[in-house]
């Protein structure tokens, strides 16, 4: 298919997304009949432009353009997989493979590609430098434009030291570079603590789990018997965790109040309050956030600035939190759908409105070169790209000045 003709089926697909959610929104306030009118526009498009372009198109590309563009209009990390497609998910999806590192959504994508949500520290990602905002065109040679994110996360993955070429534009280049990754078994970076001026323990969390919650406990309570009287806790970058590490993440540090509440249209509201006994300091705390920071990240952050636990410094967040699970259709696809999304304890859709921190700081991005094959370049000592949190960066820096303030 041409470039031109590939241009029209995104473009037309996005425009039949819109006829339909036009009709569904509609259809809730009026007449059925107004619905099926705007099907019927559907209908009507599909049908002139099947016999009025220039040349016949790919109807299947047309058709599967539109599910995947109404999905990700709503659900940026919806997917609709084809029975092909969603038996491959089904026998991959939950084993444990290796891969580049690469947390991924739909919501910056340009005209459907798959966006950056963030990296895993230590990953083939993370070395060659790629951020939250950089776009994918391509996954070795095919590409992410109305590809299902679902089916786009199975391609980066594969067998310990393979390699995937990725065509990537990155947020502060505009010209694709080809990029390429060995894939490696992922392991979540542990937690990092140092102690700062003013007796500030400083806690650095890059990834959330169950056990590195209980790594947070212990830096924590370490951290107070070698006498802070502060606590930083470093989310910024830190993509990878469920909602429920971060409700874990958030009990730490709050004795009573609301962390979160899930609920969605056929998900009965749960709410999920502060267990007095999981508590474990009192002392003043700031937590640091970006636009990198997401889902259980998000959870624990919303909760400690709108209870008024933490101080809240940074940039706004990426917005993804919710849960999420396939349903099956007759066809033998599928579709992975948010069902239902957490709310901060003020009500805020973390997924629709992000965090955005009282105290808002520019937060500074790491660059990282690339030879001409596209290898990320590296310190050879290390073999990991430059460090990105310092004690004298400018988030830091506010929010030592906010704790000193009391």
């Amino acid at each position: 298919m041409s470039s031109r003709l590939k241009y029209l089926v995104v473009s037309t697909s996005t425009c039949l997304t819109l006829v339909l959610l036009i009709g569904i929104g509609l259809g809730r306030s009026a007449s059925a009949d107004d619905t099926y009118k705007h099907l019927g526009v559907f209908s009507d498009v599909v049908s002139r432009i099947k016999s009025e372009y220039v040349e016949e198109p790919d109807m299947k590309s047309v058709t599967l353009g539109a599910l995947n563009g109404m999905l990700e209009a709503i659900d940026p990390f919806a997917s609709y997989l084809n029975a092909d497609q969603y038996k491959e998910y089904l026998k991959n999806h939950d084993l444990k493979r290796a891969d580049v590192g690469l947390i991924i959504s739909k919501k910056y994508g340009y005209l459907g590609e798959v966006g950056v949500v963030g990296t895993i520290p230590g990953s083939a990602a993370a070395k060659a430098g790629l951020n939250t905002g950089d776009m994918i065109e391509t996954i070795g040679g095919v590409a992410t434009r109305d590809m299902p994110l679902a089916f786009a996360s199975l391609l980066l993955k594969g067998d310990p030291g393979s390699t995937v070429d990725l065509s990537v534009i990155r947020a502060r280049h505009p010209e694709p570079t080809t990029i390429k990754l060995t894939r490696s078994m992922v392991t979540l970076p542990p937690v990092e603590t140092r102690m700062l001026a003013n007796n500030v323990a400083y806690i650095n969390v890059d990834a959330l789990s169950p056990d590195i919650v209980k790594q947070v406990a212990s830096a924590v309570e370490q951290a107070q018997k070698n006498g802070a009287q502060k606590l930083m806790l470093d989310l910024r970058n830190c993509a990878a965790g469920s909602p429920e590490d971060g409700i874990a993440l958030a009990n730490l540090f709050l004795k009573s109040g609301r962390i979160t509440y899930l609920v969605g249209q056929k998900v009965p509201r749960q709410n999920f309050d502060a267990d007095p006994a999981k508590a474990i300091t009192a002392l003043p705390l700031a937590v640091l956030v970006n636009r990198g920071t997401a889902s259980g990240a998000e959870v624990a952050a919303a909760a400690l600035q709108d209870d008024k636990r933490a101080q809240l410094v940074g940039e706004r967040t990426y917005g993804d939190a919710a849960m999420r699970k396939a349903i099956t259709m007759e066809d033998g696809g599928a579709i992975i759908l948010s069902v239902a999304k957490y709310y901060s304890p003020e009500g805020s859709a973390i997924q629709d409105k992000q965090v955005v921190p009282a105290n808002p700081v520019s937060d500074a991005d790491a660059i990282v070169d690339v030879d001409d094959n596209g290898e990320p370049i590296t310190d050879d000592a290390t073999d990991k790209a430059p460090i990105k949190k310092v004690e004298d960066d400018a988030v830091v820096k506010k929010a030592l000045e906010l704790l000193a303030k009391g």
